[in-house]
Parts: C-alpha cells; structure tokens; sequence
C-alpha cells in the first residue's frame, strides 16, 4: 500500500495546478490546494470531493504577490496539517512584451510570482518540511530558462525568472541535503494551458495540461529517490 504524503500545490485553481490536485487527490495523497483565487479553488474542490467523498483537499487562499501575509497563511495551514512531504511551486505569471515595452511594475510581479513568492513561501514551509521523512521540493521552470535552449522574442522577464528559479533550487539542494529535504527543478515545455493561451492566442501547444501534470504527478511522489539539485527539461524538444 503507497504511503500517504501531503502535498502542497500553487497555482492550483487551473491549468497544471488544478489536473496535479485531481490526479495525486485520486492517487489517496492529502492535498493542500493553494492560489489568490479561492471562489475556482472552492470550484475545483466539491468537484474532486463529488467524485469521491473520501479524497482529502483543503483549499488556502494565498497571493504570492502579498508576502506580508505569509504569518497568516501559516496560522492557517497548522489547521490543515503537522507536516509537509512535498511542495510544487506550480504557480506562474508570463509577460509577453518587447523588451523595451516592459515596465518595472511588470517585471516586479512577474519576479514576485516566479522567484520572490516561492523563495519566502519556501522559508515559511521549512519547519513542515523537516517534520516529513524525505520532503520534496519542486521548482516548476521553464526550458526559456534553461542555458543553451530555443529563446521567444517577448519573454524576456519570464525566461529569466525562471532561470533564477532553477538556480535557487540548485543551491537550495546543497543546503538542505542535511536535512534530508530534496530540491529539483523541471523545465517544462509548452503544455495547453490558459496562461499558454493568453501570452500566445492560437498557439497549438504538444501536451494538454494534464499530460504533463502526469508526469509532474509521478515525480512528485517517486523523484527524490532518484534526484537532488537537478534541473530536469520536460519538453517534446531539445535544448
């Protein structure tokens, strides 16, 4: 019989967030559903508990925009559970604009959403993380933010916050080793998702979003027994 683990996952309301929650829910893991929207987070829940009633998903309303209320989500959390296996950084925010067209209240929350949010949400988590056997950290990039892969004109703000995603998640990996917290990176590709859909109207992406949640749900459960301080491409291409 699998283990249960409780898994947190940003960016949950849609997309990747929202397939990764019914497929682990569905698995028997406890699931922590976390976005700024609570009304598609309410949504998403009565639909997995429709499904079945004895799926275990509390929703925490957070903005990664709003690091001042961390203490708060905290407080909340302690209600939800004592521990934390694994953690997906799934959430996101993409910018397609020239370079000379990006403004500095663009690029702050774009920066806010993918490396500032997740790096102090990741520092409040740490004391559940240590309370697990063998957590799990998961950065979710980009391959625009892997060294050496095709580049598309207009993310230039997205691109390089992922990459300094991936570059957090590298050291972070070394720093914890002691404690027995695992940290990697997954590069994905492009996947059909309403962000995808909004950057880029009309683009045809290889994977549906829940394609690749399930493989992002596989290495959840199964990658720190392989891994550690690894940026890993999920993508149908090459760098």
């Amino acid at each position: 019989m699998k283990t249960q683990k409780t898994i947190l996952i940003t960016g949950a309301a849609r997309g990747i967030g929202a397939a990764l929650c019914r497929q682990l829910a569905a698995q028997g893991h406890h699931i922590i559903a976390v976005s700024r929207n609570l009304d598609k987070l309410k949504k998403l829940q009565n639909e997995i508990l429709e499904h079945d009633a004895h799926h275990q998903i509390d929703v925490l309303p957070f903005d990664l925009e709003a690091p001042q209320t961390i203490p708060d989500f905290i407080d909340r959390l302690k209600t939800c559970c004592s521990k934390i296996d694994v953690v997906i950084h799934n959430a996101g925010m993409l910018v397609n604009k020239p370079f000379t067209q990006i403004s500095s209240e663009e690029l702050q929350r774009v920066y806010q959403v993918n490396v500032f949010g997740p790096f102090a949400l990741t520092q409040a988590l740490f004391p559940y993380l240590k309370q697990a056997t063998a957590a799990h950290v998961i950065g979710i990039s980009s391959m625009g933010g892997v060294q050496g892969s095709a580049k598309f004109a207009g993310l230039t703000a997205y691109s390089s916050s992922k990459a300094a995603m991936a570059g957090w998640c590298e050291v972070l990996a070394e720093e914890w080793k002691a404690e027995n917290i695992k940290v990697n990176c997954l590069a994905l590709g492009a996947a059909q998702t309403e962000m995808l859909e909004d950057a880029f109207p009309g683009y045809k992406a290889p994977l549906t979003a829940e394609e690749m949640a399930n493989y992002i749900s596989w290495f959840a459960v199964n990658g720190h027994l392989y891994f550690n301080g690894k940026i890993l491409p999920v993508a149908l291409s090459t760098p």
